[in-house]
C-alpha cells in the first residue's frame, strides 16, 4: 500500500507552548518536570494532528528541547572535558550550558559554536569534537519516544541524524579530521539501532542531508563504511533520508549503500526523478518528496499527483511512500488557526497540518478514491486564483526594475577616498565602539506593542513610550561613552517583519511562528506579490534619536536578502527578481535617512552565506545577484555617508571575495564563540575595508568580563590594523535583559579604550 509519511514536524507548538515552557524553566519559575510534561503534551498532540490530517506512519525522535544536532551529539556523549563534570551531575542543566553557557556558582561556561542548518534560517549547535574523541550512549532517548509514540497507539518511525553528515556537521577544535572518528562513532550507532529493534521499531529513518552538497572520496568511503557497519547488525530497515537538493553525482554511491528506502526532494530537485527510478535497486522502497516542507504555499496537486502516477508505474504501490521534502520544522503547524487573513490569500496557503493533508488527497487520488475529488477541485481552484489574481502583479514595479543601470549598482568613489571623507566628518578614534542595533526587548516594551495592538493604547500613547524608552537607551550609550550609537529600535518587532507591515506584497499571520534557535521562534513574513516602498519606514525614529545627541546615529535597515531569506518567498518567479525589487524598495529607504541627516546607515546582511546554493557550481550566480541586491540598496549615497553591514554565524573562506564586492565601509561579524576564528577568512584575503569582530556573544547569558573581550581584541589586533577595526557585540541585544547588557556594554567600552591606550604608547 501506498502510504502517507512524514520526515518531522514543528516541535515549538502551535502558540509557542514549548518556548514558554522553556524560558520559565531557564528562569527558575519551574522545575524540569514541568518542562518534560509540556514536551510530552505536544508530542501526543503533534502526533494525533498528523494522523487525522491523513499520516499512515508518523516521525519520532523529531522532538528537541532545543536542536537537533546538540541532542546527537548529546546521545552519543559527544560533550566537551569543560562541561562534562556538570552534564554528569545535573544532565539537563549540562544540556543547555552546551547550547546556551551558563554562568554562576564557580561555573563559567561558554555556548558551543552556533551556525545555519544548510540553507535555511535554522540555526544548529556545532558538536566540538578531537582526535581522541570517545563515544558512548549516553541516553535512552530515540528508543523512549519511540515506545511512547507505540504506546499510544500511533505507527512511529524513530528518525536519527547519520552517523557520516554528524561528523561533516561538526568541527573539530585540534584541527584533525572528522571522519577518522568514524570507526569509534558506529559502535554506538549499533547499539541504538538494536535497541531501537528490540522495542519494535520496523523502520528507522537516518537522515544524511549531506548527500545532496558536493562530496569527495573520504566522504564516500565512510557512507560505505557507516552502512556495512549497519547491514550486518541486528535493527530495524532503514530508510535513508535526503533533502534540499538532489543527489546528482552522489546517486551512486547511494545505491551502493545496503539500506531499504531511500527519500528524494523532488520540490527542490524534481529533476532527479528519471535518475533516482532509473537506479533505484529493485527490493528498495522510493519515498518522494512532493509537497514543499520548507514553504507555505499551497501544492499544485496536479502535478505531485503527476509525478506520483509516474513513480507508481515504476514501482508499484508497495514500495512507494509519499511525503513533504524535507522535515516540516521549517514551517508553521495549522492555517486553520490564521483568522484575519484575506479568504483569496488564505486559500493560498498550506502550512504543516494541511502538507500531510494534501500528501492524503494525491494518495487518495492517485488510488482513484472518488471522495478525494472534491478536495482536489478546491486545491485547483485556488492554485489557479494565485496565478490570476491582479494583488500579486504591479507593472510600476517591473517598469523599474527594467530602468536599473549600472550606474544604479556603484559607489561614487572607491572606499579609500571615501574613508577619508568619513573620517572628516566623524573624526571617530580607534577602535570606535558601538552596538549592532536593537536594545533589550523588555516585558514592558512587549506589553506596550500588545496594548497598541488591541487598541486599549492610543498611538500617542504607545509613541510617547517608545519615545522615552528610546531617549533612555540613548543616554545610557552617552553615558557608557559609546562612540556611535543606535535607537535601540524599540519600536520594531522583529527585523524583517517590521519592514515588511510596510511594505505592499507583504502579508503576515498571527500564528505562523517557527523556530529559529532554541526558544527563539520568528514569524516570517509572506511575500506574495510585487514589492514596492509605499512611505519612509524608519526615517522617523532614527531622526528623533540623532536630534537627542551629537554623536553620530547609525540608521538600522535589513538588507534584501536578508529579509527574502527570513520570509516565506512567492514561489511564481526568480528569487533574483523579488530580491531586486526589495533592494529598490530599501534604496529609497537609505536615501530617506540620509536626507535627514543620518550619516551611518547599517544594512544587515546576516542571511547572505544562508542563501548560498549547496552545491559549489551554481554559486557564481547567486552571489552575482545577491550582490548586486545589496550593491543597489547602497550605492545611491554620498562618500562621506558610512555604509555598515552585519553578518553573523557565517563561514566566509569561500565567499570572501563575493563579501569584499559588497563594498560596505564596515561590516561587523560574530568572532565570540569561534574565539576570533572567522577573523581567518579577512586576514587571508587581506580584507580592505573595515571590521567590528564581535567581542560579547549576544546569544548566551553569560557576561564577559574585560579581560576576556582585551584577550579577542588582541588577536584582532595581531592581524588588522587598527584603523580597521571596531569593537562591538556579535548581534543585536533584543533577546538579551538590561543588567547583563549594562555590564557587558561597560566592559565593551572599557576594553576598546584599553587598547587605544596601548596605540597611543606605542606611537
Amino acid at each position: 500500500m501506498t502510504i502517507v509519511t512524514n520526515l518531522g514536524f514543528p516541535r515549538m507548538g502551535a502558540k509557542r507552548e514549548l518556548k514558554q515552557a522553556l524560558e520559565a524553566f531557564w528562569q527558575g519559575d519551574v522545575p524540569a518536570s514541568a518542562l518534560e510534561e509540556t514536551a510530552r503534551e505536544l508530542r501526543h498532540r503533534h502526533w494525533e494532528l498528523q494522523r487525522k490530517a491523513g499520516a499512515h506512519v508518523v516521525p519520532c525522535n523529531d522532538f528537541s528541547f532545543y536542536d537537533h544536532v546538540l541532542d546527537t551529539a548529546y546521545l552519543v556523549d559527544a560533550i566537551p572535558d569543560r562541561y562534562r563534570h556538570l552534564a554528569d551531575a545535573e544532565p539537563i542543566a549540562g544540556y543547555f550550558a552546551l547550547a546556551r553557557g551558563t554562568q554562576g556558582a564557580g561555573i563559567d561556561l561558554h555556548a558551543l559554536e552556533m551556525t545555519k542548518w544548510f540553507d535555511t534560517n535554522y540555526h544548529y549547535i556545532v558538536p566540538e569534537l578531537h582526535a581522541d574523541q570517545t563515544f558512548r550512549l549516553r541516553t535512552n532517548k530515540p528508543v523512549d519516544e519511540f515506545l511512547e509514540a507505540k504506546s499510544l497507539g500511533f505507527d512511529a518511525r524513530p528518525v536519527l541524524l547519520g552517523p557520516v553528515s554528524f561528523l561533516l556537521l561538526s568541527k573539530t577544535v585540534d584541527g584533525s579530521d572528522r571522519l577518522l572518528l568514524l570507526d569509534r562513532l558506529l559502535p554506538v550507532y549499533v547499539e541504538i539501532l538494536a535497541r531501537l529493534k528490540e522495542a519494535g521499531a520496523e523502520w528507522v529513518q537516518i537522515d544524511e542531508p549531506c548527500l545532496v552538497l558536493d562530496q569527495d572520496g573520504d566522504d564516500y568511503a565512510a557512507y560505505r563504511k557507516a552502512y556495512a557497519a549497519f547491514a550486518s547488525a541486528d535493527r530495524p530497515r532503514i530508510l535513508l533520508a535526503t533533502y534540499f537538493g538532489g543527489l546528482d553525482d552522489n546517486l551512486a554511491l547511494v545505491n551502493e549503500l545496503p539500506v531499504d528506502g531511500l527519500h528524494v526532494d523532488l520540490v527542490r530537485a524534481p529533476s532527479q526523478i528519471d535518475a533516482v527510478l532509473d537506479a533505484l535497486p529493485a527490493d528498495r522502497v522510493i519515498s518522494i518528496g512532493v509537497v514543499d516542507g520548507r514553504n507555505i504555499w499551497r501544492t499544485d496537486l496536479d502535478q505531485a499527483l503527476a509525478v506520483t502516477r509516474k513513480v507508481l508505474e515504476r514501482v508499484g504501490k508497495d514500495r512507494l511512500w509519499v511525503a513533504p521534502s524535507c522535515s516540516l520544522l521549517h514551517v508553521p503547524v495549522d492555517a486553520s488557526l490564521e483568522k484575519t487573513l484575506s479568504s483569496d490569500i488564505h486559500s493560498w496557503l498550506s502550512f504543516a497540518r494541511q502538507k500531510i493533508e494534501e500528501l492524503r488527497t494525491v494518495v487518495d487520488v492517485s488510488k482513484g478514491l472518488v471522495t478525494a475529488c472534491a478536495a482536489l477541485d478546491v486545491a485547483r481552484a485556488a492554485v489557479s486564483a494565485r496565478r490570476a489574481s491582479a494583488k500579486v502583479h504591479r507593472p510600476e514595479v517591473s517598469a523599474r526594475l527594467a530602468a536599473l543601470a549600472q550606474k544604479d549598482t556603484h559607489r561614487q568613489s572607491a572606499y579609500k577616498v571615501r574613508r577619508d571623507g568619513q573620517q572628516t566628518r566623524f573624526a571617530l578614534p580607534f577602535y570606535p565602539t558601538t552596538t549592532i542595533g536593537s536594545f533589550p526587548q523588555t516585558k514592558e516594551v512587549r506589553e506596550a506593542r500588545s496594548r497598541l495592538k488591541s487598541g486599549s493604547w492610543s498611538v500617542t500613547e504607545y509613541d510617547d513610550f517608545i519615545a522615552r524608552e528610546t531617549e533612555q537607551c540613548v543616554r545610557f550609550q552617552e553615558e557608557i561613552g559609546l562612540d556611535v550609537l543606535v535607537h535601540g529600535e524599540f519600536e520594531r518587532n522583529d527585523m524583517v517583519e517590521y519592514f515588511g507591515e510596510q511594505l505592499d506584497g507583504f502579508v503576515f499571520t498571527k500564528h505562523g511562528w517557527v523556530q529559529s534557535y532554541g526558544s527563539r521562534c520568528v514569524k516570517p513574513p509572506i511575500i506574495y506579490g510585487d514589492v514596492q516602498r509605499p512611505a519612509p519606514m524608519t526615517v522617523r525614529w532614527s531622526a528623533y534619536a540623532q536630534s537627542l545627541t551629537e554623536r553620530p546615529m547609525k540608521g538600522m535597515l535589513t538588507g534584501p536578502v536578508t529579509v527574502l531569506q527570513w520570509s516565506f518567498v512567492r514561489d511564481d518567479q526568480p528569487r533574483s527578481t523579488t530580491c531586486r525589487q526589495l533592494a529598490l524598495a530599501l534604496r529609497d529607504e537609505v536615501l530617506d535617512l540620509e536626507a535627514a541627516g543620518i550619516g551611518i546607515i547599517q544594512i544587515d546582511e546576516p542571511a547572505l552565506r544562508e542563501g548560498l546554493p549547496l552545491r559549489r557550481k551554481d554559486w557564481a550566480n547567486y552571489l552575482a545577484w545577491a550582490v548586486e541586491s545589496f550593491r543597489i540598496t547602497a550605492a545611491g549615497v554620498a562618500d562621506d555617508t558610512q555604509i555598515h553591514t552585519h553578518m553573523c554565524y557565517s563561514e566566509f573562506n569561500d565567499i570572501i571575495e563575493a563579501v569584499a564586492a559588497m563594498d560596505a565601509d564596515v561590516i561587523s561579524i560574530e568572532t565570540s564563540r569561534s574565539r576570533m576564528e572567522l577573523l581567518d577568512a579577512f586576514v587571508r584575503f587581506q580584507y580592505p575595508n573595515e571590521i567590528g569582530p564581535g567581542v560579547y556573544d549576544i546569544h548566551s547569558p553569560r557576561v564577559p568580563d574585560i579581560a576576556e573581550m582585551v584577550t579577542l581584541l588582541e588577536k584582532a589586533s595581531e592581524v588588522l590594523r587598527p584603523e580597521q577595526l571596531w569593537v562591538n557585540p556579535d548581534c543585536g541585544l533584543k533577546t538579551r535583559g538590561w543588567d547583563e547588557t549594562r555590564q557587558a556594554l561597560k566592559a565593551l567600552v572599557e576594553s576598546a579604550r584599553i587598547l587605544r591606550e596601548r596605540v597611543a604608547v606605542a606611537a
